[in-house]
């Protein structure tokens, strides 16, 4: 059963009316992590790595053990770890950096149809520069990925790099990555997997899929804006030149030469966000504490299982992605609603406390095969609860009858 922790978000506690339904965007942030950032900037503020000073060997630790902490989050190595101001970040590092030296005209690299922008637009750009094919693999009818497509793109191409997300952040499709990772290694190619939305809601171990890379943001797991993760496999990492250069990631420094620190510290140029590391850590440190990653996936699919069946009883919304999975092991649910535009519906539900997204959630492409300019989501968190959903289609019937 799934611990009541809406308490320990100070934003519901200020609000009590408040239901928030838009977790796929930025997840609320408990007192801890809150109270985490605060305290370091009223007791320990300094600068890392560089001081020989106490205060600066405390900032130091207290960063070194959030490393720590994100690495054993995922079953990764220390040293596989770099910070990032968030995936998008993490995942034009990898464009700009390992691919760079090792995709070349007439190769390719598999995207899908149901990738946010991304993990999109840095591998269009990156094709149209270099001259590199890029495949895209559709999705089904029910809004899973084609695997059969994906098998004859590996097959029949010289692929050197599949980018794809674990969790589609409009249709809550969840990708088998490991199975994607095993076909992706039968044919030499590398594999990046979009963490953001499954991080937070299942347990992610980077060895158990076999990443080669894998990137997610911080505040889409408890944790604060402007801080992500960029994982590296050591094997690929230890041989990667930097892309950003300045303080903090050189070993030797000279007017006619330099050389680097090693990954991730050569990936970390210029004063990191400190506070934020800090707070990302007391995030992991609270997840640990308090979530149960399988009574989480319960409760979560058991939020969108009772969605889905209150919003099918009316005949002018369709609900989009693979419904029997969501109701298996979702978070989000996404729906359109037959003559109210998306926007329509989220400034109705606005003015009951209800927040969600409208719009095409940074995946119009995709929006574009479903033939949809935008679309509604919903998506949960533990801190959600069956009163708010049912609150939450009792609000959409009463807009169904005035509009």
């Amino acid at each position: 059963m799934m611990k009541n922790i809406k308490k320990d978000f100070p934003l519901f506690q200020n609000y009590k009316s408040l239901i928030y339904f838009d977790n796929a965007a930025t997840t609320q942030k408990p007192q801890q992590v809150i109270d985490s950032i605060i305290n370091f900037y009223t007791k320990h503020n300094a600068n890392v790595h560089r001081g020989v000073y106490s205060f600066s060997e405390t900032a130091t630790t207290l960063f070194n053990n959030a490393r720590k902490k994100i690495a054993k989050f995922i079953n990764a190595d220390v040293n596989e770890i770099a910070f990032t101001r968030g995936t998008t970040e993490g995942i034009n590092l990898v464009a700009l950096s390992w691919a760079e030296k090792n995709i070349f005209a007439e190769d390719a690299i598999i995207i899908s149809q149901m990738e946010h922008f991304a993990n999109l637009i840095p591998w269009q750009q990156f094709a149209h520069k270099k001259r590199v094919r890029l495949l895209i693999v559709p999705i089904t009818n029910t809004g899973e990925l084609d695997l059969k497509t994906y098998q004859d793109f590996l097959s029949n191409n010289k692929v050197k790099l599949v980018a794809i997300t674990h969790i589609s952040n409009v249709l809550g499709t969840r990708n088998d990555v490991e199975f994607l990772t095993q076909e992706a290694h039968k044919f030499g190619a590398k594999i990046l997997i979009d963490a953001a939305q499954s991080v937070a809601h299942e347990k992610v171990d980077v060895k158990k899929i076999d990443a080669d890379f894998l990137v997610f943001s911080g505040h889409k797991l408890l944790g604060p804006t402007g801080i992500g993760i960029l994982y590296i496999k050591y094997a690929i990492a230890k041989d990667l030149a930097p892309v950003e250069f300045g303080g903090g990631m050189v070993k030797q420094g000279g007017f006619e030469k330099s050389t680097w620190l090693e990954f991730p510290y050569s990936f970390e140029a210029g004063t990191p966000a400190i506070a934020d590391v800090i707070g990302l850590g007391s995030a992991i440190d609270y997840i640990n504490e308090n979530i149960n990653f399988d009574a989480l996936k319960k409760h979560e699919a058991l939020l969108c299982s009772k969605l889905i069946d209150g919003l099918s009883k009316f005949p002018r919304i369709k609900i989009l992605g693979p419904i029997e999975q969501l109701k298996k092991n979702g978070h989000i649910v996404n729906f359109v609603v037959d003559g109210i535009h998306a926007h329509d519906v989220a400034a109705y539900l606005d003015k009951h406390n209800i927040c969600v997204r409208a719009g095409h959630h940074c995946a119009q492409p995709l929006h574009q095969v479903l033939d949809l300019d935008a679309s509604v989501r919903v998506s949960f968190y533990g801190y959600n609860n069956e009163q708010e959903v049912e609150f939450f289609i009792q609000k959409i019937e009463e807009m169904l009858k005035k509009l």
